[in-house]
């Protein structure tokens, strides 16, 4: 079965651009949430994954939201432009990776997460921080 994906994002472009990189690997998107209430009213849909941005419409709530869903059982890589904002990690959450994406970057991540909630010994990408 191939994993659902939550994307915490409120730039519309770039969470469109992501939702299509996920469509074109073959894989389901729950929705699009471009803030904490939204991202945790999706959470009941079910994700095995969310890509969460760290400023979203609501401020900097995307580490407090990762932190959220990790503990709801949710898989969590943060994607964005501020990586440094969560370098020292956050807990629950797998690893960060930098803003722009692109579908290689999105499609390894994906990939790291899944080995990692499978409970696999998982090399994290190149271009992901891993937690």
């Amino acid at each position: 079965m191939s994993p659902r994906i939550l994307i915490v994002e409120d730039e519309a472009l770039v969470a469109l651009e992501i939702e299509a990189i996920i469509e074109d690997l073959g894989l389901s998107a729950v929705g699009i949430a471009p803030d904490r209430r939204t991202a945790l009213h999706l959470a009941r849909e079910n994700p095995d994954i969310a890509l969460v941005d760290l400023h979203l419409r609501d401020g900097l709530t995307g580490p407090d939201i990762g932190r959220e869903l990790a503990e709801r059982g949710v898989s969590v890589v943060f994607v964005t432009a501020n990586p440094r904002l969560v370098a020292k990690g956050v807990p629950g959450a797998y690893g960060v990776i930098e803003k722009p994406t692109e579908e290689t970057l999105i499609a390894d991540a994906i990939a790291y997460a899944m080995q990692r909630r499978g409970g696999q010994a998982a090399t994290p990408p190149a271009n992901l921080i891993a937690f």
